[in-house]
């Protein structure tokens, strides 16, 4: 991404559009803003249920983790209102919903971290955690939470 784009002229390039956050389904916000730090709650996806390893295959994985990350995109954006705020992605952590012998979760999580990459360019390179679960809620395939610095 060259010092003229947009993170919005990136998503718009790769055909995403943002709408809503998805409305929490507990008691908890989208995302705490404190300071110049964003720690966004985790997001999972509609799309895309079951085990990776079992009832899905790493791309479909891959492509759940996007879809998390375009949910996590869509937060900070109604949060700034617009993304040239965000200064730096600091931190992702990738829960993901694996069978007992899955162990190709980094694979899964490269969905999430191009696409930071692919929007955000050298600000969307980041640290990363990607683990397995035994289960996540609604039998969800992918969570993601993530931190992000942001400048006015």
């Amino acid at each position: 991404m060259n010092s003229t784009q947009t993170p919005e002229s990136q998503l718009e390039k790769l055909g995403i559009e943002l709408g809503k956050p998805r409305s929490a389904v507990g008691n908890y916000v989208g995302c705490v803003r404190t300071g110049n730090l964003i720690f966004t709650s985790g997001q999972g996806v509609d799309q895309y249920h079951g085990k990776l390893g079992k009832d899905l295959s790493v791309e479909e994985g891959y492509a759940a983790s996007r879809q998390s990350m375009i949910n996590l995109i869509t937060v900070l954006k109604h949060e700034l209102g617009d993304l040239s705020k965000v200064k730096r992605v600091v931190k992702i952590l990738g829960m993901v919903n694996s069978a007992p012998d899955f162990t190709q979760q980094p694979k899964v999580m490269d969905g999430a971290s191009d696409l930071l990459v692919e929007v955000f360019g050298e600000k969307g390179k980041h640290a990363r955690s990607a683990v397995g679960m035994a289960q996540l809620p609604n039998n969800t395939a992918i969570e993601i939470e993530m931190i992000v610095e942001v400048e006015e």
